[in-house]
């Protein structure tokens, strides 16, 4: 009843708002985040059959032991799955699953399963994370098209969406920390299991969560993004330089790639959209990294509703520094043995291309969690309409902010039988490190880039 009554809600929303700038949410409506909603905007009961617990907090600490940049420990080590999906047993569970997940079952029905775990609603951040979001209910609008919005900072900008393109602002503003280093390998594995990782060193800074800072001060720059090729040799030198901006129409995501042979800094205008990324072998567009990312412009976007669905959630074993590639990367998909799934409330969003617009995918179905705002699955569809990849994020609490995020981002291509893999760093000597001080923005600029960019 209470899906129902969601549902219902978000249609008579969307039959009363016209997709141009909408006006934030009534202080009466805001007071629910103190109530009947968590902090983020999550309905805090528990559903009516029980398989779904009531939100108390989340991970509020770290597991004892645990020291920042090691590998995680798992905070649930002795949960059992309750049971697990199968191709054999897929028609008494679809009814909570993606369209693209029952068809990794039926293109992989000899090896795909899914381990169902207790569902553990162990979502959390800080509380001025919280606290800017309270603010934001009452003062985020949409600019006009939907394209980037005003008057938000340092919290999720709709926490109680009154439409499509809302939720999906949700999900790219969403919070990951403020300034992240990380080495990290991603791969394209291919029929046989073969595959040949590309690592690099990442760095990013979310200006849109710098704290003491405010709207007025982005300039229209939402985060700065640097990549360094560590290996193979053959690549190694060779980075990226992204500056994210909030409104893409008005002004365009900024990119530049240094060539370590020609030692020269070019524009990169075209890392947007549905370019492909030479990186996964091409199973990857530019926007489909975090899942989805970059301008909504291309798309109409509808605020279906909420699903109960079993979703990738704790994973933690994924990314354990005792797990080899060679043990998670199997043919066809990642080894199932290591991977856990819940059964979580997710927000149902779905893109459809608009009119005139050009894109590889002609509609996109977006599963966003519902304590996080993060992309948990999206399946894609070709222009004849027919479901052609399906993306998953492992997702896990990262409690030494804390904040939910992935822990693998895995990207099926069902037609070509390969999928390529983000975020591995089991076999790096480190894992994520936020603790680093934040460097300026000038650091994150072309002629840094140059300096920095050697073999």
């Amino acid at each position: 009843m209470r899906n129902l009554r969601t549902l219902i809600g978000a249609a008579m929303t969307l039959a009363l708002c016209n997709g141009n700038a909408l006006a934030a949410v009534s202080a009466q409506q805001a007071a629910q985040l103190q109530s009947t909603l968590t902090p983020l905007g999550a309905e805090r009961a528990g559903n009516a059959a029980g398989t779904i617990p009531a939100w108390t907090g989340g991970i509020t600490a770290a597991p004892a032991g645990y020291q920042p940049t090691q590998h995680h420990i798992d905070p649930f080590p002795d949960d059992k799955p309750l049971f697990t999906i199968t191709a054999a047993n897929l028609a008494q569970y679809q009814d909570q699953l993606t369209a693209g997940q029952i068809a990794l079952f039926k293109t992989y029905p000899d090896s795909f399963r899914m381990p169902i775990y207790p569902s553990r609603r162990s979502g959390s951040a800080p509380q001025w994370v919280y606290d800017n979001t309270f603010s934001n209910a009452t003062s985020a609008k949409l600019v006009a098209g939907g394209n980037g919005f005003v008057d938000a900072f340092g919290g999720i900008p709709f926490p109680i969406p009154q439409s499509g393109v809302e939720a999906v602002w949700n999900h790219i503003a969403r919070y990951r920390g403020t300034y992240i280093v990380r080495r990290a390998a991603e791969t394209a594995v291919q029929r046989n299991g073969d595959f040949s990782l590309v690592t690099s060193q990442q760095e990013a800074l979310f200006k849109y969560y710098q704290q003491g800072g405010n709207f007025n001060e982005l300039g229209n720059r939402m985060f700065y993004f640097l990549a360094f090729t560590r290996s193979p040799a053959r690549l190694a030198g060779g980075a990226s330089l992204v500056h994210e901006t909030l409104d893409q129409v008005r002004e365009p995501r900024q990119a530049w790639a240094y060539n370590a042979g020609q030692r020269r800094v070019r524009r990169a205008p075209n890392l947007a959209y549905d370019t492909p990324i030479a990186s996964s072998d091409g199973l990857r567009t530019a926007d489909d990294t975090d899942l989805y990312n970059g301008s909504p412009d291309r798309y109409d976007w509808t605020l279906v509703g909420k699903r109960e669905i079993y979703i990738p959630y704790n994973n933690y074993r994924l990314s354990a520094g005792t797990l080899k590639y060679r043990e998670l990367l199997q043919p066809n998909h990642i080894n199932p043995e290591q991977t856990r799934y819940e059964l979580h409330r997710v927000w149902v969003v779905e893109g459809k291309l608009k009119p005139g617009a050009r894109h590889i995918y002609a509609k996109r179905v977006l599963f966003l969690d519902e304590d996080s705002w993060g992309a948990a699955v999206v399946d894609q569809y070709d222009g004849r309409g027919e479901l052609w990849r399906v993306s998953m994020a492992y997702l896990k609490n990262y409690y030494e902010l804390p904040t939910v995020w992935t822990s693998l981002d895995v990207f099926h291509d069902l037609q070509a039988r390969r999928y390529h893999v983000m975020n591995l760093d089991n076999e790096e000597a480190t894992s994520i490190d936020f603790a680093q001080a934040e460097p300026s923005s000038d650091y994150f600029t072309p002629s840094a880039l140059r300096r920095r960019g050697t073999r």
